[in-house]
């Protein structure tokens, strides 16, 4: 194959990836009645009624006020052929500040884990429902939907929540190790799987 035909070739195919994510980013999804009940990782919506959806500009400008920030993002599982013989060390990586409640907007929820979540929740908040409280995982992930949705319909009226994630904040931001909330712990390495 000439030069003048792998060129054509590679704009073709830059031409098609750029479709394509256009494509991708134009999916209108629309929000659930409830709780998200499908597979955690896709398409989620623009919007969240009852709360605010913001992105890293609008996160960086409610830093002063100290939201409650909420990972909601799954643990790393070790890989099965991972070497006996060596410890597994994963690293949680998020946004500074964050309390990391790994699986927490899984769905189904059992009902003791979600009473659990409740309850945390109103410990971080101190009962105060109207605090600013800020959701987040990861880009295209329905777990930190689905963590603003029960919020929300507890009656949280401060709830935002962040989908471009922990991606998202560090294009510009630092992040910081972090460990699961000692309250919270994953339940099993699977919960919460996105």
């Amino acid at each position: 194959m000439g030069i003048a035909a792998r060129s054509v070739l590679k704009d073709a195919a830059m031409l098609l990836a750029a479709v394509l994510l256009t494509a991708a980013s134009a999916v209108d999804t629309p929000e659930p009645a409830g709780i998200w009940m499908g597979p955690m990782h896709g398409h989620t919506p623009k919007t969240l009624s009852g709360a605010v959806v913001i992105d890293a500009a609008a996160l960086d400008a409610m830093m002063p006020g100290h939201p409650l920030l909420l990972d909601v993002g799954p643990g790393d599982r070790k890989p099965p052929d991972f070497p006996k013989e060596l410890p597994w060390l994963p690293t949680h990586l998020s946004i500074p500040g964050a309390v990391w409640l790994p699986g927490a907007g899984a769905a189904p929820l059992d009902a003791a884990r979600e009473a659990l979540f409740y309850e945390r929740v109103r410990e971080l908040t101190n009962g105060d429902k109207s605090k600013m409280i800020v959701t987040f995982c990861h880009p295209e992930c329905w777990g930190s939907w689905n963590a603003a949705k029960r919020l929300v319909l507890e009656g949280y009226t401060g709830v935002h929540w962040y989908p471009d994630g922990i991606e998202g904040w560090q294009d510009d931001h630092e992040t910081l190790a972090v460990a699961p909330d000692p309250v919270w712990e994953p339940k099993t390495a699977s919960e919460g799987e996105p």
